[in-house]
């Protein structure tokens, strides 16, 4: 009976039922082990293994996989950002949700999780700044942009009393960071598809230097884990009143770990 089976089976596809394979292969791992394995590498690592099987699919949905990836207060920043109405069912969505930009504030800051270092980064657009003159168009005016998060950018045409400042409160996690100010000298525009910056208007920044600003909570930059939150100040500012200055374009203010700048200069 066996020998007719088989005989019925190659008559009727042309060839032999498959054999088993000699060896185990990675679908056939349990997933709790893949899972175990997934914990050791970083966020983009796992998201491409998922990609593999089914095994690794499903270990890649594991909270324990993704608990040493999310920050260490990413309930309060959660809170933050999405408040109480946003239901959200595993870590890894959590994960996935920090890692896109997210408006704060009327959307005048941006929040993310940078997916290579899973540091959080903050940036704040220059309609959230102190800029003293702005509402008068002789000194700045507000040039919209596709090269800005925000869309938009301060222009300055020409000021005595160069003037900017602000402040933030915010969860960091633990770890050092570094403030920025996103500055171009000149006005970008696009001829015939290429970009071009305009430096007819920059003047007055080689006169005297620019002072930058810095102030914390607690007298640095490194959030430990005892700081539920921390206000930061910063300006930046030339109120040399013997010179003009112009052709400066203030786009925004970025918070980010040391890490993440480190890894965007190897990218």
């Amino acid at each position: 009976m066996g020998l007719n089976f088989s005989s019925f089976f190659c008559l009727r596809n042309g060839s032999h039922p498959p054999s088993p394979p000699p060896y185990p292969g990675l679908g056939d791992l349990p997933e709790n082990c893949v899972a175990d394995v997934l914990g050791h590498l970083s966020p983009v690592e796992i998201c491409r293994l998922a990609r593999l099987n089914r095994a690794f699919r499903g270990a890649s949905w594991a909270d324990f996989v993704w608990d040493s990836k999310l920050p260490s207060n990413y309930r309060v920043l959660v809170q933050r950002l999405f408040g109480d109405f946003v239901r959200i069912t595993s870590k890894r969505e959590i994960y996935t949700k920090l890692c896109q930009q997210n408006p704060l504030d009327d959307g005048n800051k941006k929040v993310w999780l940078d997916k290579h270092s899973g540091g959080v980064c903050l940036t704040i657009s220059s309609m959230d700044l102190r800029i003293t003159g702005i509402d008068d168009r002789r000194y700045w005016n507000r040039i919209s942009t596709e090269e800005s998060r925000f869309y938009t950018v301060a222009y300055l045409q020409q000021v005595w009393w160069f003037e900017v400042g602000g402040e933030v409160d915010f969860p960091f996690p633990p770890g050092s960071y570094s403030l920025y100010f996103r500055l171009q000298l000149g006005r970008t525009s696009k001829r015939f598809g290429r970009r071009i910056c305009n430096l007819e208007h920059v003047h007055g920044w080689n006169i005297k230097p620019v002072q930058f600003q810095l102030w914390t909570s607690d007298g640095n930059f490194n959030v430990d884990a005892r700081n539920e939150s921390t206000r930061i100040k910063f300006s930046m500012t030339q109120i040399d009143c013997t010179h003009t200055k112009g052709g400066l374009c203030l786009d925004a203010v970025m918070i980010c770990p040391v890490e993440y700048e480190q890894i965007s200069q190897c990218r």
